[in-house]
C-alpha cells in the first residue's frame, strides 16, 4: 500500500439534491475531528474506509457516533452467518464482494465489507485497499440517477448493486473459461485442461458461498420494517434478492455444464483407449498367426518335409503375407479400422 493511500485511506461524501463535496482524509483525521453533531439531517453523508488497519482511530470514531463495542469487533471477525444487526440509532451487516483478478487466478479475491446505516449517514469499511464503487461515486458526482435524491438506503441499495455487479463479473468470466475448455476439451484432452475445469468448479462454489449470504441480507432487510429503510425503497431491495437469486441459478447451471465437461472428459479419454486398444488388438490379431506358422518352423526337429522344398522360404513368406492379407481385408470389411469421427 502506497503512503498517499495510508494517508487518505478514508472519503466523507456529504450531499444533497443541489450540493455534494468530497473529503479525503486519513482515519486519524476523522477520529479527531468528526463528530455525530456535524451530521445535519439535510444532507446525506457517506464514509468510506480502505483497510481496517488503524483499529483504534476506528474505534475512536466508533465511540463518537455511539456505535456499539461489539460491532467495532465484528468488523474484524469473518462473516459466518449472514445476520442484519439492528441498533436505535443504526443497522450493521457484513458481506462479501470479490475483486477483480486475471483469469488464470485459481481462486477468486475476496474482500470483506461492512455497513452501517443511520439515519442521514452511512459508514463502509472494506476489509481491503480496492474500489468496488466507481459507479457510485460518479452518480453521486455527476447527479445521475436519483441517488441525489433520496437518503443513505438508496445509496447502501446502490452499493449491493456494485457488489453484486462484481459477482456477475466473475459469474461472466468463468462462462468464457468454460466455452473456452468446453472447444479445447475434444480437441487436446491434456490433464491440465481437467484441472482447469476443477478450478473452474471450486470458483463457482466459492462464488455461491459468497453470493447465499447477501441474498439471505437482503431477505432479511424486506422481512422486517426499520426506520432506516424507506417503505418505497423496499422495491429496490427486492431487485437485489432477485439479482442474488439469478446467479445462483446461473452458478448451478455453470456447475452441471463443467459435471458434463468432465464426464465428457472421461469418455473421450475412454474413447481414445478404447482406439488404442482395438488397434493393438488388430495387429494382435495379424502376427499371433504369423508367430504360430514362425513357431513350428522354428522346431528343431531334423526330418520336417518342407526343409528340403527348394522354394520352401519364398512359399512360407508368401502363405503368411495372404494370410495378413486375408485378415486385414476381413476386418477392413467388418469395419474394425474405421475411426469414429
Amino acid at each position: 500500500m502506497s503512503l498517499k493511500l495510508k494517508m487518505n485511506n478514508c472519503q466523507l461524501y456529504k450531499y444533497n439534491t443541489s450540493f455534494f463535496s468530497i473529503q479525503k482524509e486519513s482515519s486519524s483525521h476523522f477520529a479527531q475531528s468528526f463528530l455525530a453533531s456535524d451530521l445535519d439531517n439535510d444532507h446525506v453523508y457517506w464514509l468510506n474506509y480502505h483497510g481496517l488497519e488503524e483499529r483504534e482511530n476506528i474505534e475512536s470514531l466508533a465511540i463518537k457516533l455511539s456505535v456499539d463495542k461489539l460491532v467495532v469487533e465484528s468488523l474484524y471477525l469473518p462473516v459466518r452467518r449472514p445476520k442484519v444487526e439492528e441498533y436505535p440509532a443504526y443497522i450493521y451487516f457484513s458481506v462479501r464482494s470479490l475483486l477483480p483478478t486475471d483469469s488464470s487466478e485459481k481462486t477468486l479475491v475476496e474482500d470483506q465489507i461492512s455497513f452501517i446505516l443511520g439515519d442521514n449517514y452511512l459508514i463502509s469499511y472494506q476489509e481491503k485497499s480496492s474500489d468496488h464503487f466507481t459507479d457510485v461515486r460518479d452518480r453521486i458526482e455527476k447527479s445521475r440517477g436519483k441517488i441525489r435524491t433520496k437518503g443513505p438506503d438508496f445509496l447502501l441499495y446502490r452499493m449491493l448493486e456494485a457488489i453484486i455487479d462484481n459477482y456477475f463479473e466473475v459469474l461472466s468470466d468463468s462462462a468464457k473459461n468454460i466455452e473456452i475448455i468446453d472447444k479445447q476439451i475434444l480437441k487436446y484432452q491434456n490433464k491440465q485442461l481437467f484441472r482447469e475445469l476443477e478450478n473452474e468448479k471450486r470458483k463457482l462454489i466459492s462464488l455461491r458461498k459468497i453470493v447465499l449470504p447477501l441474498r439471505e441480507i437482503s431477505n432479511e432487510l424486506l422481512s422486517f420494517e426499520s426506520k432506516f429503510i424507506q417503505k418505497e425503497n423496499m422495491r429496490y431491495f427486492n431487485n437485489l434478492q432477485k439479482s442474488c437469486q439469478t446467479i445462483l441459478e446461473e452458478i448451478e447451471a455453470n456447475k452441471q455444464i463443467l459435471e458434463g465437461l468432465a464426464n465428457l472428459y472421461y469418455a473421450a479419454q475412454g474413447q481414445r483407449m478404447n482406439e488404442i486398444m482395438k488397434f493393438l488388438t488388430v495387429v494382435s490379431s495379424i502376427f499371433i498367426p504369423l508367430t504360430f506358422i514362425v513357431g513350428i518352423y522354428g522346431m528343431n526337429f531334423k526330418y520336417m518335409p518342407e526343409l528340403e522344398y527348394p522354394y520352401g522360404y519364398y512359399t512360407i513368406v508368401g502363405v503368411m503375407l495372404l494370410l495378413s492379407l486375408a485378415l486385414l481385408f476381413y476386418f477392413i470389411k467388418k469395419g474394425w479400422l474405421k475411426q469414429d469421427e
